[in-house]
This record gives C-alpha cells, sequence and structure tokens, in this order.
C-alpha cells in the first residue's frame, strides 16, 4: 500500500513462512524490460538549458554502470565514465562512497580533467558520492544542505529530513531557506515512512542515501540524485567548490563504528541515555543518544542491520571537538568500550 515493509513486520513474514501459512490462489508471471523506461525517465528529470558542466562520474563497477553509460549520452556537457563496467569482484575499489579511500581515484580524474565536480556511486548505485572541482569531498549532510535552496524555492516552509548523524549545519541551512528542519532516525526505511508522515519533499542520510519526493517518487536514487545535482549546479551563480566553501568550518570525527554483540547493542545505549538523564546532560534521544553541549553534540547509536555502535561527533573548534570525544569516551568506559573505529571493543 505504498509503505515501506521493515522491521516488525518482515519479522512477521519470516514466522508466517516457517508456520506454513500461505495462501491458496491462481496467479501469472511477466517479464517486462523496465532499462529503457528507466534512462528515460532518469534523463526527463534533467533540466536542459543552463551551464555546460564537465562531470566525472564513478560507478564502481556496480549495478548502476550500464544505466550510467545509457543516460550521460542524452546529457549536456562532457562526462567522464570510470568503472562502468559491472564487475562483482571489484577491482578498483570498494563501492562505497562514503569511505575517502575509495574516492580517491574519482578525486584523481577531477583534477587531471579539470571536471566541475566528480559523482560516484555504491554497489547498487542507491547511494551517492560527491567531490567538487578541488578535489574535496562532500558528505550527505551537506549534500541535503545543497539540494534544500533549489527544492524549498519550489515548496515554500516543507519539511527536509536528515538522519540524527547530520551536522547542526544543515538543519540550521533548511530553516535559513525557510523550511521546516526535521532530525530523523537512520536508516531508509525509517525515513521513507517518515517523508509519507510529513510530505517532506527532500531528506537525505549522512550515508549518501538522498530521497526526492520532488518531481520524484520518494526514494533513494543516486542517479537521479546526480542528475538533480547538475541541474542545481548549471543553474547557480558559484560552482560547487565556491558553495562548499561558504559552509561554516566545524571540527567533526568520522563514523566511529565499534563492534558490539547484537544482544548488547540496544541496552548498552539505553544505559548510556539513563547516565545522561541522570547527570542532567541535555540530549535527544530520536535514534540512540545526541548529547548536546556548548561545544556541539556527540551521538552513541546501535546500528540496525549490524552488531556495532556506531559513534559521531562535531565541534566549532578542535579544542571542542577534543572535549567532546574524551566525554564520549568516559562514557563509553563505564560500559568497557573503547572510541576505536578497528573493530576493537
Amino acid at each position: 500500500h505504498g509503505k515501506s515493509v521493515f522491521g516488525a513486520t518482515i519479522k512477521s513474514f519470516g514466522a508466517r513462512a516457517l508456520a506454513g501459512q500461505f495462501g491458496a490462489g491462481q496467479g501469472s508471471t511477466s517479464d517486462t524490460p523496465v532499462f529503457d523506461a528507466y534512462v528515460a525517465r532518469l534523463v526527463q528529470g534533467f533540466a536542459k538549458g543552463g551551464k555546460a558542466l564537465r562531470v566525472a562520474w564513478d560507478a564502481g563497477n556496480g549495478a548502476g554502470g550500464e544505466v550510467l553509460a545509457a543516460m550521460v549520452k542524452q546529457l549536456g556537457g562532457e562526462h567522464i565514465l570510470l568503472n562502468e563496467v559491472i564487475d562483482g569482484t571489484f577491482p578498483a575499489h570498494h563501492p562505497d562512497p562514503t569511505v575517502a579511500e575509495n574516492l580517491q581515484q574519482l578525486i584523481a580524474c577531477v583534477r587531471a580533467h579539470h571536471c566541475d565536480l566528480g559523482i560516484a556511486f555504491d554497489g547498487d548505485a542507491d547511494r551517492i558520492g560527491v567531490v567538487d572541482a578541488e578535489g574535496v569531498i562532500l558528505w550527505g549532510d551537506q549534500l541535503i544542505a545543497v539540494y534544500a535552496e533549489e527544492v524549498l524555492a519550489k515548496h515554500k516552509g516543507a519539511t527536509v529530513i536528515a538522519d540524527v548523524k547530520a551536522s547542526d549545519y544543515t538543519f540550521a541551512r533548511v530553516k535559513q531557506l525557510g523550511g521546516n528542519p526535521l532530525m530523523w532516525k537512520t536508516g531508509h526505511s525509517h525515513i521513507k515512512t517518515k517523508m509519507k508522515e510529513t510530505g517532506a519533499p527532500l531528506a537525505g542520510e549522512m550515508s549518501g542515501h538522498i530521497f526526492f519526493a520532488d518531481d520524484y517518487y520518494g526514494f533513494d536514487d543516486a542517479l537521479y540524485a546526480g542528475i538533480r545535482l547538475l541541474n542545481v549546479l548549471s543553474a547557480h551563480t558559484k560552482t560547487l567548490a565556491q558553495i562548499r566553501a561558504d559552509f561554516p568550518v566545524s571540527y567533526s570525527t568520522p563514523e566511529i563504528r565499534m563492534n558490539c554483540a547484537e544482544e548488547h547493542k540496544f541496552a548498552i545505549v539505553e544505559r548510556v541515555a539513563a547516565q545522561l538523564k541522570a547527570s542532567g546532560e541535555a540530549f535527544l534521544d530520536v535514534d540512540g543518544v545526541r548529547a548536546q553541549t556548548p561545544d556541539g553534540w556527540w551521538l552513541l547509536r546501535a546500528s540496525n542491520t549490524q552488531a556495532i555502535l556506531v559513534a559521531r561527533a562535531e565541534a566549532s573548534s578542535q579544542a571542542g571537538l577534543d572535549r567532546l570525544t574524551q566525554r564520549l569516551t568516559n562514557v563509553l568506559a563505564t560500559e568497557g568500550l573503547t572510541l576505536v573505529s578497528d573493530g576493537t571493543h
């Protein structure tokens, strides 16, 4: 019925399958290729008539490669393709555009060919990674701030959703543009459900999932997100590097992922929340614990899909970030955990 299926609903399907509780009836199957229609729909979203751009694309040898190759043939500007041949051994690099190491080939291409920007995808092309002409990476929360300018110009006062890992600047920028910023749970099913509830035309996550309900279908399609970014930049008076340079300077950790037994991860976060409440510290509990301090914020949450805890912190100064990470280190120590991202716990 047009809703996301996740969590308890999926578990109920499993229970029904194990119990053999199947309905009976007659059905049929059909096979309808959609490749050409999908490419045409993507190209339909491209706004013609703006500045011609030189773009480097890295499909990461993932599933989006063939669509990308067909799509760019119908776009204006100049396009340079990397790793567009689908190859599940991923010979060039792992297809995760949220890891800086995986964007080094794209950055080198952007610089060598003097591109306006570079765009990368993950293995199934629902997450986007972006670098500007100077080879600087724009993360998912920064991209939401970039997209919001165009979307909110059309949808005055609309809600824009970002996940709990996003920078304070993302929410402040949405508000500055006249929108209603909403912090919500990480996870594409949570985000899509909240978009339907609020009528939000735009949402996104630090992980590079960007969701457009403005002129699209409300789900995370990185190929379409790439098209929309070209639209923003072809019509903008500034380059992507200049837009990025206008962002306030902040100091943040990367996403720190710590191994933690599945049966303990949520209980640990609950105990940390209780610890902060008892000490009178301000925090949000939208998804895990996001502690608010004069220096900035730190986050601890349990992954929805892996046996890990995720931590992150952001401050307006390096000294502030040091204080935040020390506080987070101390909190984790009470649970016998160490703030490291190498798998140690």
